[in-house]
């Protein structure tokens, strides 16, 4: 039986170097891999570039890399939460490359998949589609989107084996399974890591195929962005 488990983060993010790439899972602060994330601040690699469809928020989630200044280009979709995130953006610290939500993911899945790239109609006509090939299909025009390369995928899911197969629990189910084998190397932090075979092969999302370590996490805060209640 393949066993892919390690015995904690530090082992987990072993090989990890200033001016790597990263992709990290979540939407919002919602499924983001938050023991992964600690422990690059711990380390203080620098210079990194994160693909992540969030910049967290200022004290949570890729928030505490942008404070540490360790991240020095954002490829993401949506980063309006986090005020240090515009101020490094405005005042020129921090590279962005702001790219449409679905091409995101589709550029992830791409790398995945082992697709070089994919045509999208989405972007073109606008800053999105500068410098790229651009082709038209029965009528209408697409940009030519490379798939994403990255050195490691960081991702957090509710249930794991020792094998890595993974089961992601609501709107956890976001990035996080596009996100897994599109790396040289996978890292999944799970909030229950189980023997392999004790999960139903029939509620898996993510097969242990795309995931290279595995390891139980812990303290999860599971914050909410932005909470809205009703006034009494």
């Amino acid at each position: 039986m393949i066993k892919k488990t390690v015995a904690h983060v530090e082992e987990a993010l072993h090989g990890v170097a200033d001016g790597m790439t990263f992709m990290l899972g979540g939407f919002g602060l919602c499924g983001i891999p938050e023991n992964a994330i600690a422990e690059l601040v711990r380390l203080g690699i620098k210079d990194i570039t994160c693909i992540s469809n969030n910049a967290g928020v200022d004290d949570f989630g890729l928030g505490l890399l942008l404070q540490k200044r360790q991240i020095k280009k954002m490829i993401s979709s949506y980063v309006g939460e986090n005020d240090e995130f515009e101020r490094q953006m405005l005042s020129g610290e921090l590279e962005v490359e702001l790219t449409p939500q679905g091409t995101l993911a589709e550029k992830c899945r791409a790398a995945q998949a082992g697709f070089p790239a994919f045509y999208t109609p989405a972007g073109f006509g606008t800053e999105v589609a500068e410098g790229k090939e651009t082709r038209e299909f029965d009528g209408k025009m697409y940009v030519l989107e490379p798939a994403f390369k990255a050195d490691f995928s960081f991702v957090k899911a509710w249930k794991g084996d020792e094998a890595g197969n993974l089961i992601f629990k609501g709107t956890a189910r976001n990035f996080n399974p596009c996100m897994c084998g599109a790396a040289t190397i996978t890292v999944a932090e799970v909030e229950e890591l189980l023997p392999a075979g004790s999960l139903d092969p029939n509620q898996i999302h993510i097969p242990g195929i795309f995931v290279q370590r595995i390891f139980q996490g812990k303290n999860y805060e599971k914050r909410i962005e932005q909470r809205t209640v009703r006034s009494r």
